[in-house]
Protein backbone atom coordinates (compact mmCIF):
# COMPACT_ATOMS: atom_id res chain seq x y z
CA UNK A 1 0.00 0.00 0.00
CA UNK A 2 1.13 3.27 -0.99
CA UNK A 3 1.70 5.85 1.64
CA UNK A 4 0.57 9.94 1.32
CA UNK A 5 3.58 12.02 1.94
CA UNK A 6 3.08 14.24 5.12
CA UNK A 7 4.03 17.28 3.26
CA UNK A 8 1.15 17.17 1.23
CA UNK A 9 -0.87 17.75 4.04
CA UNK A 10 -3.30 20.69 4.32
CA UNK A 11 -1.75 21.44 8.08
CA UNK A 12 1.60 21.30 7.03
CA UNK A 13 1.26 24.12 4.33
CA UNK A 14 2.61 27.02 4.57
CA UNK A 15 -0.01 29.81 5.77
CA UNK A 16 -0.17 33.23 3.67
CA UNK A 17 0.29 36.37 6.18
CA UNK A 18 -1.73 38.38 3.80
CA UNK A 19 -5.29 36.76 4.77
CA UNK A 20 -7.63 36.87 2.06
CA UNK A 21 -6.96 40.63 1.56
CA UNK A 22 -6.64 41.30 -2.52
CA UNK A 23 -5.44 43.98 -4.16
CA UNK A 24 -6.18 45.33 -7.61
CA UNK A 25 -3.53 42.76 -9.39
CA UNK A 26 -5.91 39.78 -8.18
CA UNK A 27 -9.12 41.61 -8.78
CA UNK A 28 -8.47 42.55 -12.28
CA UNK A 29 -6.89 38.71 -13.46
CA UNK A 30 -10.32 37.39 -11.89
CA UNK A 31 -12.00 40.21 -14.14
CA UNK A 32 -10.48 39.19 -17.17
CA UNK A 33 -10.42 35.57 -16.28
CA UNK A 34 -14.64 35.89 -15.73
CA UNK A 35 -14.81 37.78 -18.78
CA UNK A 36 -12.94 35.28 -20.90
CA UNK A 37 -14.89 32.45 -19.94
CA UNK A 38 -18.33 33.94 -19.62
CA UNK A 39 -21.22 31.53 -21.89
CA UNK A 40 -21.05 33.95 -24.96
CA UNK A 41 -24.94 32.74 -25.59
CA UNK A 42 -25.41 34.62 -21.77
CA UNK A 43 -23.15 37.30 -21.19
CA UNK A 44 -22.69 39.21 -18.25
CA UNK A 45 -25.19 41.84 -17.76
CA UNK A 46 -24.00 45.35 -17.73
CA UNK A 47 -25.19 46.17 -14.47
CA UNK A 48 -22.90 43.38 -13.08
CA UNK A 49 -20.12 44.74 -15.06
CA UNK A 50 -20.39 47.84 -13.84
CA UNK A 51 -20.98 47.18 -10.39
CA UNK A 52 -17.49 45.29 -10.71
CA UNK A 53 -15.87 48.17 -12.23
CA UNK A 54 -17.02 50.64 -9.37
CA UNK A 55 -15.11 48.07 -6.86
CA UNK A 56 -12.18 48.01 -9.20
CA UNK A 57 -12.04 51.67 -9.20
CA UNK A 58 -12.72 51.95 -5.25
CA UNK A 59 -9.80 49.24 -4.41
CA UNK A 60 -7.68 51.42 -6.51
CA UNK A 61 -8.14 54.75 -4.82
CA UNK A 62 -8.02 53.11 -1.29
CA UNK A 63 -5.00 51.92 -2.17
CA UNK A 64 -3.55 55.22 -3.52
CA UNK A 65 -5.32 56.66 -0.05
CA UNK A 66 -3.03 54.26 1.65
CA UNK A 67 -0.01 55.01 0.08
CA UNK A 68 -0.15 58.76 0.67
CA UNK A 69 -0.81 58.23 3.89
CA UNK A 70 2.07 55.44 4.59
CA UNK A 71 4.17 58.77 3.36
CA UNK A 72 2.47 61.62 5.13
CA UNK A 73 3.37 59.16 8.52
CA UNK A 74 6.98 58.70 7.22
CA UNK A 75 7.19 62.28 6.55
CA UNK A 76 5.88 62.91 10.40
CA UNK A 77 8.48 60.40 11.43
CA UNK A 78 11.39 62.78 10.62
CA UNK A 79 13.48 63.86 13.49
CA UNK A 80 12.58 67.11 14.59
CA UNK A 81 16.71 68.14 14.71
CA UNK A 82 16.71 67.19 11.16
CA UNK A 83 13.15 69.03 10.66
CA UNK A 84 14.70 71.99 11.58
CA UNK A 85 18.16 71.99 10.63
CA UNK A 86 18.07 74.45 7.75
CA UNK A 87 17.50 77.08 10.66
CA UNK A 88 21.27 77.24 11.28
CA UNK A 89 22.62 80.33 10.43
CA UNK A 90 19.34 82.00 10.44
CA UNK A 91 18.40 85.06 12.93
CA UNK A 92 15.22 84.89 14.70
CA UNK A 93 13.09 87.22 16.35
CA UNK A 94 11.09 86.04 19.95
CA UNK A 95 9.39 87.94 22.70
CA UNK A 96 11.27 88.37 25.65
CA UNK A 97 10.18 85.94 27.50
CA UNK A 98 11.38 84.90 31.75
CA UNK A 99 13.50 82.03 32.27
CA UNK A 100 11.58 80.56 35.31
CA UNK A 101 8.13 80.33 33.86
CA UNK A 102 8.49 81.07 30.66
CA UNK A 103 5.96 83.24 30.54
CA UNK A 104 6.12 86.34 27.81
CA UNK A 105 7.35 89.43 29.40
CA UNK A 106 5.15 92.31 29.26
CA UNK A 107 4.95 95.03 27.52
CA UNK A 108 6.31 92.33 25.01
CA UNK A 109 9.71 93.57 23.95
CA UNK A 110 11.44 91.57 20.41
CA UNK A 111 14.83 89.89 20.58
CA UNK A 112 16.94 88.91 17.74
CA UNK A 113 19.63 86.55 17.97
CA UNK A 114 21.01 83.86 15.43
CA UNK A 115 20.87 79.62 15.60
CA UNK A 116 23.56 78.31 15.79
CA UNK A 117 22.55 74.74 16.58
CA UNK A 118 19.21 72.73 16.79
CA UNK A 119 18.50 70.12 19.55
CA UNK A 120 16.00 68.00 20.68
CA UNK A 121 13.83 68.07 23.70
CA UNK A 122 10.92 65.82 24.58
CA UNK A 123 9.91 65.33 20.73
CA UNK A 124 10.39 68.72 20.56
CA UNK A 125 12.81 70.77 18.59
CA UNK A 126 14.90 73.81 20.56
CA UNK A 127 17.29 76.18 18.87
CA UNK A 128 20.42 76.80 20.67
CA UNK A 129 20.95 80.45 20.14
CA UNK A 130 24.15 82.85 19.82
CA UNK A 131 22.88 84.75 23.05
CA UNK A 132 23.00 81.81 24.80
CA UNK A 133 19.00 81.25 24.91
CA UNK A 134 17.18 78.03 24.15
CA UNK A 135 13.59 78.54 22.76
CA UNK A 136 11.33 76.31 21.09
CA UNK A 137 10.32 76.76 17.57
CA UNK A 138 7.04 77.21 18.59
CA UNK A 139 8.11 80.98 19.99
CA UNK A 140 9.50 81.92 16.96
CA UNK A 141 7.69 85.05 15.55
CA UNK A 142 10.58 85.97 12.55
CA UNK A 143 13.21 83.97 10.31
CA UNK A 144 15.52 86.01 8.15
CA UNK A 145 18.96 86.22 6.81
CA UNK A 146 21.58 87.61 9.39
CA UNK A 147 21.78 91.15 9.11
CA UNK A 148 25.58 92.53 7.45
CA UNK A 149 27.28 94.48 9.08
Amino acid sequence: MTKIDPSYYLSNQPRSTSGSNLGKDEFLKILMAQLSNQDPLNPMEDKEFISQMATFSSLEQMMNMNESISHLVNNQSVSPVIQYSHLIGKEVTFYKFDEETGEIIEPKEEVKSSVVAVSEKKGFAVLELENGQNIYTDEVIKIEEPTKE
